[in-house]
């Protein structure tokens, strides 16, 4: 079910749905039906350019986004849960090339809340996928090399989605106060399945990409159709866990 829930998603994203229509393009124009043709080319670069336009890529990932406020100061708790994202291992790489930019990001917001506390727990989370690491060894390693003691830290190697690690971690938290961090395009989802399992979570949200860049390469650019991909993710995430009544 895992493999086949991200196979699925995968062909539902903004990109795959552009080429699906340009192909439908030179289908028709195989067969000589230019007029069904002209109509597939005007949806096709529509799609792409609505998509690629700031505005509107803003205007789909905020709902996400907003759905809770940044924490700004550290309440006091015992425990701190990084969700996991995605690495490739390679050795002659920095542990920090290893590790993509949106896991970086959310551990370096939980270790930001680490250092404002004492005697408190890091929680990194994630299993290994195809790689030879767990997403979660990566950053342990990671968070030793920028400070964490590495007693204070533990690992959860084996959740595959937010559904699992929110039941490992109620195993450890039981029904104490933890900090989650995970991106605020997730946020939404991730507390609505933790709180499902009774967890008493409180949200930090990092890495929000729904803002105006008033620089001009910004206002057609391969990165809103990405804010628009993390978005369509989310959504359908929302939509599967509703279905399944996970959330």
């Amino acid at each position: 079910m895992f493999t086949l829930k991200k196979f699925i998603s995968a062909f539902l994203l903004p990109i795959p749905i552009g080429i699906f229509l340009l192909f439908m393009v030179f289908i028709y124009l195989m067969f000589n039906s230019y007029k069904k043709a002209k109509i597939f080319l005007f949806l096709g670069l529509s799609w792409f350019v609505l998509l690629s336009f700031q505005p509107i890529s803003n205007a789909i990932l905020a709902p996400l986004e907003n759905s809770h406020k940044a924490l700004i100061e550290t309440p006091k708790v015992n425990y701190i849960l990084v969700l996991g994202s995605g690495h490739k291992s390679d050795e002659n790489l920095s542990i920090t090339s290893q590790i993509k930019m949106v896991a970086i990001n959310r551990l370096v917001e939980g270790i930001r809340h680490y250092k404002n506390l004492e005697n408190a727990k890091l929680i990194v989370s994630g299993f290994s996928f195809s790689d030879k690491n767990s997403h979660a060894f990566m950053q342990e390693k990671l968070a030793i090399s920028l400070g964490v003691n590495p007693n204070d830290i533990i690992r959860l190697d084996s959740p595959r989605d937010t559904k699992e690690e929110a039941i490992e971690a109620k195993k450890i938290v039981g029904n104490n106060e933890l900090i989650l961090v995970t991106s605020a395009s997730h946020m939404k989802r991730s507390v609505l399945l933790f709180e499902k399992e009774g967890l008493n979570v409180i949200a930090s949200p990092t890495n929000h990409l729904a803002y105006k860049d008033d620089s001009y390469s910004a206002y057609f650019s391969a990165k809103n159709i990405r804010k628009v991909e993390m978005a369509i993710h989310e959504y359908l995430g929302l939509l599967y866990s509703f279905l399944r009544k996970e959330i």
